[in-house]
């Protein structure tokens, strides 16, 4: 390379940015309001059962609803742009909020149990306990309904904020699942302290659900490896690898909210131009911001090859190859994530 490489960077599309946005804040507005109806629905059948297990299921169901409200705070805070004070933007803010959805998910565990554990040693009547049965049926519906919606919705937008509260959503609905199986139980049996140990059941499968959104959410925070995301750009770069792109190493991503951060090596042949490296560096990266739908800020350094790359380059020819063609080297996660000097001990070692 005549001269030496620059790191170029490229930006999301602001229109695609904005489609997703609305997408998102639609989405989460339902979850809102649907949220708040079904909690009416939840405490008006507790109120009408007086059972500890389908309270249970109503103390999880005003965990929802502020997770939804801070959720939706959080999905618009990421979309505001990068500022000098943010340059990387704001999307971190939606894996606070999947946190913080797990810490609220362990504090309404802690009073499943008290009121479980409570009716469970002094048990008591369930009046009406089969119309109570039927709106817990009918909330269930919709939450299942809501939640796969969510997800489904969250993956479309890449929004970490959207899918977790959508698993949570599933998360309720199984609970109440567990629940009506249990209220079932307790009408065909009469064993009434069954309804205190159902209660219990589902705090410990909701603290189970909260412990793993709070971990999921620090390792997001702590920009923890990827894999599934790194071998899916793996795979696009060999699949569209070209001849002057000799290798690639230190391949490092992390998303941010919707937004998927991508950089690295990019070894070209010593005999380009700048402009001509210029070039390949813009095709990478308009190869991956199109993958990810206009959702990705890419950078690209680019560096000249060495006489040690030659067995990997897929040039036919080169007039400054100084080292023998091997066979096609397959690129790898594992090989593109490699840091320079893991690279250079490989060649050595190949050598």
């Amino acid at each position: 390379m005549k001269n030496q490489g620059t790191l170029i960077t490229e930006q999301p599309n602001a229109s695609v940015q904005a489609g997703s946005q609305k997408l998102r804040l639609r989405a989460i507005g339902l979850s809102l309001v649907i949220g708040i109806l079904l909690l009416g629905l939840k405490f008006l059948t507790y109120r009408m059962t007086n059972s500890s297990a389908v309270l249970s299921d109503a103390l999880e169901s005003i965990v929802n609803v502020a997770a939804a409200a801070f959720a939706s705070i959080s999905i618009w805070m990421a979309a505001k742009p990068p500022d000098p004070d943010h340059p990387y933007g704001h999307g971190k803010i939606e894996y606070f909020s999947a946190g913080f959805e797990g810490a609220l998910i362990m504090v309404a565990a802690a009073g499943i149990f008290y009121t479980g554990a409570r009716h469970a040693i002094i048990p008591h009547e369930l009046p009406n306990l089969e119309k109570g049965m039927l709106i817990l049926l009918a909330a269930s519906v919709i939450n299942l309904m809501l939640g796969l919606f969510l997800i489904r919705t969250g993956r479309r937008t890449d929004s970490v904020a959207l899918v977790a509260d959508g698993h949570h959503i599933l998360t309720d609905v199984y609970s109440s699942a567990a629940v009506l199986v249990g209220l079932l139980l307790v009408r065909l049996t009469g064993w009434l302290r069954l309804d205190g140990v159902i209660a219990c059941i589902v705090g410990i499968q909701i603290l189970i659900t909260g412990g793993r959104l709070v971990r999921q959410s620090f390792s997001r925070l702590m920009d923890a490896s990827d894999p599934e995301l790194l071998t899916r750009i793996a795979k696009l770069l060999e699949r569209h690898r070209r001849q002057d792109w000799v290798d690639i190493h230190q391949l490092r991503a992390w998303r941010a909210g919707a937004i998927v951060h991508i950089d690295l090596h990019l070894v070209l042949p010593s005999d380009l131009t700048l402009e001509a490296a210029h070039q390949e560096a813009k095709l990478v990266e308009a190869l991956l911001i199109d993958a990810f739908v206009g959702n990705a800020s890419v950078l690209v350094h680019m560096d000249p090859c060495a006489p040690e790359e030659c067995p990997i380059c897929g040039r036919p020819t080169c007039d400054q190859r100084s080292n023998h063609q091997a066979t096609h080297t397959f690129w790898s996660r594992q090989r593109l994530s490699r840091s320079d000097a893991q690279r250079r001990q490989e060649e050595l070692n190949n050598n």
